[in-house]
């Protein structure tokens, strides 16, 4: 594993970001970092650039409010870390910032990473890129401030310890986190189970407008802008109802997407193991993780969700072949 203290000899700026659209990992693991940085090495003038559309929730983690959303004018930062983005079209607006840097750094845990940066560390079977932060920091270096937003990130990418990606590690590196005295359960609470009244209507309508097809493998559910529009909510309101139709009995692949412009929708995929998601969104531009991934896609909702079914049809003909 690469060493932090090594990346950060004789460095005096350090640009950190995320993906765009960040969710809990990005946000946890660029906020973990950037607070490691602040307590040990505050010399260096540190700047975390993230997308400003994540949930108010997460800004409970300490030194949020500098977070810097509007990317001004291009920086020759001497070290640029990427995080948790699986290529560099990812970083939205911030890859000005890496393709400027002296000295850039990848720490990620996305299957589909392609491998840039000049320093990589991509481990896939990582649960989550906050727990790589977690372990280049070290277990005597994490400060409670540190390990809030680290445990969050975990607790996210992990459907709080649920998930397959979830290690003895991953449990280990939480039982640190833990350790410092925060209040995990409020955590997981605060921004990853409660929901505004019409977060819950949109889940509503999601699950009670869902279809099921291939034989009940696959389920499928759409939310047009005028959907949106109507219960007033944005992308960021819309976390969880993958999940939710992913643990509907009897099915292999779940598939939620909501329209972002005209005929175009962004799609996640969820698998319940025997579909390999990364592989099918990968096949349409998009990326992820075995179990969880995502992609855009153009066309209507029937086209969108038939072709994606011919991707899963194929590997669930393959597993039943070997079978």
């Amino acid at each position: 594993m690469i060493s932090l203290d090594n990346i950060l000899d004789g460095v005096k700026t350090v640009g950190i970001c995320g993906h765009v659209k960040p969710d809990g990992d990005a946000f946890g693991s660029c906020m973990g970092l950037f607070l490691f940085l602040k307590t040990y090495y505050p010399a260096i003038r540190a700047t975390v650039y993230l997308e400003d559309n994540y949930p108010k929730s997460y800004e409970f983690v300490s030194c949020s409010d500098q977070v810097v959303h509007d990317y001004p004018a291009q920086e020759a930062h001497d070290l640029f870390i990427a995080l948790d983005s699986g290529d560099l079209q990812r970083l939205g607006e911030a890859q000005g910032y890496f393709h400027a840097a002296g000295k850039t750094v990848v720490i990620d845990h996305h299957i589909s990473n392609v491998g840039y940066g000049m320093i990589r560390e991509i481990q896939p079977e990582a649960s989550s890129t906050s727990e790589l932060v977690a372990l280049m920091i070290g277990k005597d270096r994490i400060t409670k401030e540190i390990a809030e937003p680290l445990y969050m990130g975990i607790a996210h990418d992990t459907g709080i310890f649920q998930y397959s990606c979830t290690s003895s590690r991953t449990m280990m590196v939480g039982g640190w986190l833990m350790d410092t005295g925060i209040d995990f359960s409020w955590i997981c609470d605060e921004t990853f189970f409660l929901k505004s009244y019409r977060e819950n209507q949109v889940l509503g309508r999601a699950l009670a407008e869902s279809i099921l097809m291939m034989d009940g493998k696959l389920i499928f559910s759409a939310l047009r802008r005028k959907d949106l529009d109507f219960y007033q909510v944005d992308p960021k309101n819309l976390d969880g109802i993958v999940q939710q139709l992913r643990v509907t009995r009897g099915v292999e692949t779940a598939v939620f997407l909501y329209e972002v412009a005209p005929n175009r929708y962004k799609v996640s995929l969820r698998s319940n193991g025997k579909v390999n998601v990364s592989k099918v969104a990968s096949y349409f531009q998009g990326g992820g993780h075995f179990r969880a991934a995502g992609c855009t896609m153009d066309g209507d909702v029937h086209d969108v969700v038939n072709n994606i079914a011919a991707q899963v049809d194929r590997q669930l003909r393959t597993c039943s072949e070997i079978i």
